[in-house]
């Protein structure tokens, strides 16, 4: 099996205390592979000591350093523009990799047509299940994942709707000519997501690899951030952007019928109104949100591709049919 070079990137905001506890294991695991490799980390414009932190105890790792608080797609881009090596492993801060876990990775670099593969995320004590495979669904026009699953059989290759931003082994020649994150979805929410239904409308292939295994300390990174309204207001402008990248024609306008009347008004009536700002941001960027639509369609023209969100969506559930699942609800 060949075994391709790692770039590993870490974007960081005030995560010193995480970064202490969690580099050793990344450090381990990656020496594990036996590959060469790079450690990236991307500070995103941090108050706490982190960067001195990694100046002074890691001075072999490469480091970027935001003037100013830009958000998880920016600063992951800068990585991503700066990585040398033939595959890309998006790293929280607050995720602890297992000894062995790019054991079982590599495998699926050897298809062309693999754009990357997640591990499984379990608590940071015992062994529950926090995120595994996602199979997709529609609500109505609305896209939303059905359940996280897996199997018990390690010869089943599963796809996965997308690849968590937590733990996102990637083709780097892929990654990069798909352009990175959309920053139009900083500083964080649905990227991962939108990223995923990408490469699929690309005809790449996303995986979830069940004996690939890393600790995600709940909660830990997105703490730093602000008020719960800001934080709902943030979610649904992004699930908005979402939609609105990659829905067309009579579903797009199906759509937003969809969210006037499910989401928008009940919660203005119900004194909600954080999502008038969510709701008024996706007006507000319509012009950028065609100017992304663009991109994609170049890409796709290239690529051969007439993929629509509905074909990814049917892919990826019929191949699910004929298998045994351990299903595992969304929150």
């Amino acid at each position: 099996m060949d075994k391709k070079n790692i770039s590993i990137i870490i974007p960081n905001y005030n995560g010193r205390q995480l970064l202490a506890q969690y580099l050793p294991d990344t450090s381990a695991a990656i020496e594990n592979a036996g590959v060469a490799f790079e450690i990236i980390v991307v500070d995103d414009g941090s108050t706490d000591d982190s960067v001195e932190f990694i100046k002074k105890e890691y001075p072999q790792i490469k480091l970027l350093i935001n003037a100013q608080n830009c958000g998880f797609s920016f600063s992951c881009n800068q990585g991503i523009a700066a990585a040398q090596y033939e595959l890309i492993l998006l790293l929280n801060t607050d995720v602890k990799l297992l000894p062995d876990y790019f054991e079982h990775q590599f495998k699926y670099f050897e298809a062309d047509d693999t754009f990357g593969v997640m591990g499984r995320i379990i608590d940071m004590e015992g062994d529950n299940i926090q995120d595994a495979a996602r199979l997709p669904k529609f609500n109505g026009l609305k896209i939303k994942t059905d359940f996280f699953y897996y199997t018990e059989d390690a010869n089943d290759r599963l796809f996965t709707f997308y690849l968590s931003g937590a733990n996102a082994l990637i083709d780097a020649a892929k990654l990069k000519e798909i352009g990175g994150f959309y920053e139009l979805f900083s500083p964080f929410y649905c990227e991962d997501i939108e990223l995923g239904i990408r490469a699929w409308k690309l005809n790449w292939k996303c995986y979830y690899e069940h004996q690939s295994v890393c600790r995600h300390q709940v909660s830990a990174s997105t703490k730093n951030y602000q008020k719960p309204k800001w934080v709902k207001s943030t979610y649904y402008r992004n699930r908005f952007y979402l939609h609105a990248l990659h829905l067309n024609g009579l579903a797009l306008v199906g759509w937003y019928i969809q969210i006037t009347l499910i989401d928008l008004l009940p919660k203005l009536l119900a004194g909600q109104l954080w999502i008038w700002k969510s709701f008024t941001q996706l007006l507000k960027n319509r012009p950028l949100i065609k100017q992304y639509r663009g991109r994609l369609d170049v890409l796709m023209a290239k690529h051969n591709s007439k993929r629509s969100i509905f074909k990814v969506v049917d892919e990826i559930r019929q191949s699910v049919n004929g298998k045994t699942l351990i299903k595992i609800k969304t929150s």
